[in-house]
């Protein structure tokens, strides 16, 4: 028996209490991960080595990656009402939520009702493990490459593996906050077909539109004592990897795809306390204001905005505008 099929089988047993007792509180997916799972599945592929039950509808993955050199992360799944990953007729059209900077994979659950909303409850939440400030990305590494590579780890290893063992399917959306925001417009950008419709709350939208975002990226980039250059190289002496990454330029590649931003400006707004003011959304709100500008330049014809004024870079704003979004983005999924 394959560690994969352990753990579902262990998942299977549990989903399948009739009287399930709710642990208040996850205990560490690294601690349920079975010593036998070794160094990954068949062809080094990412491999689930442990699975969680964490609430009614909500279950961790413990995942090992290849792409981030053999570790392993978690992944939150929001299920949808009569998922059953031993089924392999299962199909399901999935929601890709992404988290931001200095969050993790719980932020959307801890923060938000995303688990209680009932227009998901027909569809398959994925909530992945991004790393503190790894900004989607697969890290240039001087050159060298290598782990972290959360881009190749999402967008590859674990979307197959949903897709083949968890009930996922090829009918795709995404959707994320601030670093989040800006992976969501990055993943339907560089590997187009793969999500439907994607949506950008408060996201780094343009993150070469001048000094002030080259150095307020810079300051996240090198977060916990990193040094910036690791994740997309010099500015200047690697722009051409900056401007891959950067969604302003690759704007033209999001021209047929529905697409959703949302940000404040940095001011007060109603879900703030008074006099609050944020530098962060601020500049995040002059790079979703370029950003939508190009869209319409480059002819695309699906592009919502909400560029709503007052407002600070708040989990409150946020939940606001994942229900504002939800009509776009199941409709892309033809969920309503």
């Amino acid at each position: 028996m394959t560690a994969v099929q352990t753990v579902r089988n262990r998942l299977l047993l549990v989903l399948g209490a009739v009287l399930l007792t709710l642990v208040p509180a996850a205990p560490s997916l690294a601690a349920a991960a079975p010593e036998a799972a070794a160094k990954g599945g068949p062809r080094g592929d990412a491999e689930v080595v442990g699975v969680t039950r964490v609430g009614e509808r909500l279950v961790d993955l413990s995942v090992r990656s290849p792409a981030l050199g053999g570790r392993t992360v978690p992944v939150r799944l929001l299920t949808p009402d009569g998922w059953d990953p031993e089924d392999p007729a299962q199909d399901w059209p999935t929601l890709w939520l992404l988290h931001g900077c200095c969050g993790d994979y719980t932020a959307w659950t801890s923060a938000t009702d995303v688990d209680e909303t009932d227009s998901l409850r027909d569809v398959l939440v994925v909530m992945p493990e991004a790393g503190w400030n790894g900004w989607y990305s697969d890290w240039w590494n001087f050159g060298a490459g290598g782990d972290p590579a959360w881009e190749t780890f999402h967008t590859d290893e674990l979307r197959r593996l949903l897709e083949s063992d968890w009930g996922a399917s090829t009918n795709r959306v995404v959707a994320g906050l601030s670093m989040g925001g800006q992976g969501a417009l990055m993943y339907a950008a560089r590997h187009r077909g793969m999500f439907k419709a994607a949506a950008s709350y408060s996201g780094a939208a343009h993150p070469l539109l001048d000094d002030e975002s080259v150095n307020r990226i810079m300051g996240f980039f090198g977060g916990q004592g990193d040094d910036p250059r690791r994740v997309w190289g010099d500015p200047v002496d690697q722009r051409a990897i900056w401007q891959a990454h950067d969604p302003y330029y690759l704007a033209k590649k999001l021209k047929s795809t529905p697409v959703y931003l949302s940000c404040g400006d940095g001011t007060a707004g109603p879900l703030d306390p008074p006099g609050a003011t944020d530098a962060l959304e601020a500049d995040f709100n002059r790079q979703n204001q370029a950003l939508a500008a190009e869209l319409k330049r480059v002819g695309a014809k699906k592009v919502t905005t909400n560029l709503y004024g007052p407002g600070t870079h708040r989990w409150e704003y946020w939940e606001r505008e994942l229900h504002a979004s939800l009509p776009m983005l199941l409709g892309a999924l033809k969920v309503r």
